[in-house]
């Protein structure tokens, strides 16, 4: 499963909105790709549901996760942080072992078994 904070549902509701996005259909896409330094970088996109997506609903709002992301998300809280550093969304997720300094990538448990074989 994967939800939202407080100001995560907000910030979404607010996005979808504006785009005049029928909830129903359209929701946040959490998706995983490779890159960064460390390894895996998040793609966070408001979209509409593709063939193979798990969605998600919290709060009255869809998440949806393509089937290759999901290992790498699963359990994950999709927050809105608005810092000094800039505004967006961040996700806290409990399968990130490491992270880069800069917060952008992140190394998944997964990744370190597969690198040990």
């Amino acid at each position: 499963m994967i939800s939202f904070s407080d100001k995560g549902a907000e910030k979404v509701k607010e996005f979808l909105a504006a785009q005049s996005a029928d909830v129903q259909t359209s929701g946040l896409r959490v998706g995983v790709r490779g890159g960064g330094c460390s390894g895996f970088q998040y793609a966070l996109a408001f979209d509409t549901q593709r063939e193979g997506d798990q969605v998600f609903e919290d709060r009255g709002l869809r998440i949806l996760v393509d089937g290759p992301s999901l290992p790498y998300v699963r359990g994950a809280i999709v927050d809105y942080v608005d810092t000094l550093q800039g505004a967006g969304f961040k996700v806290d997720n409990p399968n990130v072992i490491a992270a880069c300094g800069c917060g952008s990538s992140f190394r998944v448990a997964e990744e370190e078994e597969v690198s040990a074989v």
